[in-house]
């Protein structure tokens, strides 16, 4: 869990308790941004399993299917420790639905749900969110009581968007590796340099965002933000934050916050001299992203999350709720467990 970061729900004490004691304690099933229309060259499968990482998956559907990697598609990548239900496509033209079925139960130990044709492969992004039903065990007295307290203030307030510790890897230095890519000058030629260095413009997303929660600008829209719709996605800056607050008080709208890259997109006014105040106190330069090839994007910074349940559970507390894509559940949570007050999070195993 991470540990550094501000908490909405500070001044309310926490359960404790643990995570992914089992993975079916941890269960996370995509929701998909489209439906197969039933023809294509491709073969989408909808898989659940536990015990495998998303690039396990990948790797053993091409195998058996002799494929290469990258005509296995997929849409986010999930922890290894949970149930998750996931959709992969298959670069499969010639091959019959029944037989990829017959072989994926045959010789692969997970659930098929179906098997649909569509016209084009699963790439990252290409889902709507994940739909989360989670167990914390061994929570502390009063736990029920507690827990609805803090969801009731994170319905009113809503949960900031910061990356999860997954993010930055087992032992948390993938962004301080990132940076030493990016302050060496070195170029980025494969995918784990990328990866690192994406790890690193993340967390300089977090700390501009708990700047901005520090500064009182969390639960607030200002000239000048550059802000999401909700519905359509759609970016547009804030010309007059009067005007706009009614949208964003109704969760139609949101501000964003800085994936910095060369070709991102800056807030001006205040929220725009905080984005240039993280980056040049990072000393990481746009001159360094370009050199990357980082061209950078817009976070959506603030979640409101409507179907948040709260239920007790024999072992502990049980937790229901949907979350966009991008988004972690583990930063949901830990505004329950409270980090400074929480064991380590269990046989934590990422992809």
């Amino acid at each position: 869990m991470v540990r550094s970061l501000p908490l909405i729900t500070a001044g309310l004490p926490g359960i404790g308790g643990q995570i992914k004691s089992k993975p079916s304690h941890f269960v996370v099933e995509e929701v998909p941004l489209y439906a197969p229309a039933g023809q294509g060259e491709h073969i989408y499968l909808r898989l659940t399993r536990e015990g495998w990482t998303t690039r396990a998956v990948q790797a053993r559907l091409a195998e058996l299917f002799g494929l290469r990697e990258v005509d296995v598609g997929c849409a986010g990548l999930k922890d290894k420790r949970a149930r998750v239900t996931q959709t992969f496509s298959l670069w499969l033209p010639h091959e019959s639905e029944a037989r990829v079925a017959e072989l994926v139960r045959d010789s692969l130990p997970f659930e098929l749900d179906w098997v649909k044709r569509h016209r084009n492969k699963i790439k990252a992004g290409h889902l709507v969110g994940n739909a989360f039903r989670i167990l914390v065990v061994g929570t502390g007295r009063n736990a029920t009581k507690q827990a609805t307290k803090i969801a009731e203030l994170l319905r009113e307030r809503g949960v900031p968007n910061f990356y999860g510790a997954q993010r930055f890897g087992m032992d948390g230095d993938n962004a301080t590796r990132g940076r030493a890519i990016l302050v060496g000058r070195k170029r980025v030629r494969d995918w784990t340099g990328r990866f690192l260095v994406a790890a690193y413009v993340s967390s300089l997303f977090n700390d501009w965002l708990a700047e901005r929660m520090r500064f009182g600008w969390f639960e607030s829209l200002l000239t000048g933000d550059i802000a999401k719709k909700t519905d359509t996605g759609g970016l547009f800056e804030v010309e007059d934050a009067s005007i706009e607050q009614p949208r964003f008080r109704r969760g139609e709208i949101t501000y964003t916050g800085p994936i910095y890259g060369y070709k991102m997109r800056w807030a001006t006014g205040e929220p725009g001299t905080l984005e240039r105040e993280v980056l040049e106190d990072s000393g990481v330069t746009e001159a360094m992203l370009h050199r990357a090839g980082v061209r950078g994007s817009r976070r959506r910074a603030r979640l409101l999350i409507e179907d948040l349940t709260v239920n007790p559970d024999p072992l502990g507390l049980r937790f229901t709720f949907t979350l966009p894509k991008g988004a972690y559940a583990t930063i949901v949570l830990r505004e329950f467990m409270k980090p400074d007050e929480e064991p380590p999070e269990v046989g934590q195993a990422k992809d």
